[in-house]
């Protein structure tokens, strides 16, 4: 058994960790621009979703057919929600059409705050298992030089 195989776990791990905190940046983000209608594609902001997909292990023992084994998560990339934007009557917004309507962003802030909520506990559980992995390295280091 190689290292890399030992410290599989533990790259599963950051991997994680890694996501969730691009996911908990996005929704911050999102927060953040609640209220922005005017962004810089010219209307107004869009509420931005991150997109993961799992990293599997290029490398396969020869002779052996299908998929590696799992490295964890990568992030494919950070894309605008397609939901459509909501339109409130406000004849004294600056962005207000002739008709006193303006187009908000699609941004919900209970669903941004589960979004955070959810990201901030994989992230702990994330962080704990690296935890775990490290006091049982570190036990077995112990029995080793207790057998010496």
């Amino acid at each position: 058994m190689s290292i890399s195989q030992i410290l599989s776990g533990m790259n599963i791990s950051s991997t994680g960790l890694a996501g969730e905190r691009m996911r908990m940046e996005v929704a911050a983000n999102n927060i953040a621009n609640v209220h922005s209608t005017r962004s810089a594609d010219g209307g107004p902001y869009r509420r931005q979703q991150v997109m993961f997909a799992a990293a599997m292990d290029d490398v396969l023992s020869p002779g052996v057919r299908g998929v590696g084994g799992l490295k964890g998560v990568r992030t494919v990339g950070i894309v605008d929600d397609p939901a459509p934007l909501p339109m409130i009557y406000d004849p004294g917004h600056p962005d207000a059409s002739a008709e006193g309507f303006v187009q908000m962003p699609n941004v919900k802030l209970p669903m941004e705050m589960v979004d955070m909520m959810t990201a901030s506990r994989a992230y702990e559980a994330n962080l704990k298992s690296m935890e775990t992995f490290r006091q049982m390295a570190e036990q077995a280091l112990a029995l080793l030089r207790g057998t010496r």
